[in-house]
């Protein structure tokens, strides 16, 4: 099987998610990828609140969901796991065919000269420009993200490359932004070589993990689900577990009988 993961399966890590059960947003969508790219204070907003969110996601430990899959691909059940997540704890956990749909929040780099610098080192450097940032509260936001206090990021010094003191981005996917034809072409591959894909702790709300629900579909291979709550994909799938995905693996990748 492929196996397509998303927010659903790191909850039980402590990194909040999106949507709701119907698929809703709970919060404010996240940082547009063209308003970052153009406007400054957007990056000061944007880079204010992951400095207070990126403990969240960067001290993250993998979940019992997390830990199981490293099992079943250990045992051959997963050709390849493709995350919608940017967290890397599907690395964390022992998985080695992963791909990250999305990138990874653990990677920055400069828009401008391509240089990449780990986000670690660059919470570092936030820290000793905004000393009195680090004692700042906040609550945990998806994907690294932090609802800070009114006005925090005012007078926040947001990072810069230190090569060519350029524009800093995480090497993720930003909401509006395309993910990389190569990525797409390489998880279409594998569905074609896979018995099936099997959706994880997904609503599939966004067209980068639904259009691989469909490609599947359209190939003739069977669409499973394990979610709490309705997947855009819903119409499409052969089967659907409709409980805590992490606890389900983790039964399937203790019992006797291994994967069915």
């Amino acid at each position: 099987m492929v196996a397509l993961t998303g927010a659903g399966l790191s909850t039980a890590s402590g990194i909040p998610d999106y949507r709701d059960r119907e698929g809703r947003w709970k919060r404010p969508q996240p940082v547009d990828h063209r308003d970052f790219l153009a406007s400054a204070e957007v990056r000061r907003r944007y880079w204010a609140r992951s400095f207070l969110g990126w403990p969240t996601i960067g001290l993250a430990a993998p979940g019992a969901g997390h830990q199981a899959l490293a099992v079943l691909e250990a045992r051959g059940h997963i050709a390849l796991t493709v995350t919608q997540n940017v967290d890397g704890l599907h690395q964390k956990a022992g998985s080695r065919a992963v791909l990250e749909l999305h990138g990874a929040i653990a990677e920055v780099v400069c828009l401008d000269c391509g240089r990449r610098h780990a986000r670690t080192e660059v919470q570092d450097w936030m820290r000793a420009a905004n000393p009195d940032a680090a004692y700042a509260t906040a609550r945990a936001a998806p994907d690294g993200d932090a609802d800070a206090a009114a006005g925090f990021e005012q007078g926040f010094t947001p990072p810069s490359c230190p090569a060519c003191q350029g524009r800093l981005k995480p090497d993720v996917v930003f909401f509006g932004d395309n993910v990389p034809k190569a990525r797409v072409g390489a998880v279409n591959t594998a569905i074609d070589e896979a018995a099936g894909l099997l959706v994880i702790g997904s609503s599939l709300m966004v067209y980068s993990g639904y259009r691989f629900a469909e490609y599947a579909h359209r190939r003739g291979k069977p669409v499973m689900a394990i979610n709490l709550g309705k997947t855009r994909a819903d119409h499409l799938l052969a089967a659907k577990v409709e409980q805590d995905c992490g606890e389900f693996l983790w039964a399937c990748s203790q019992s006797s009988g291994g994967w069915r």
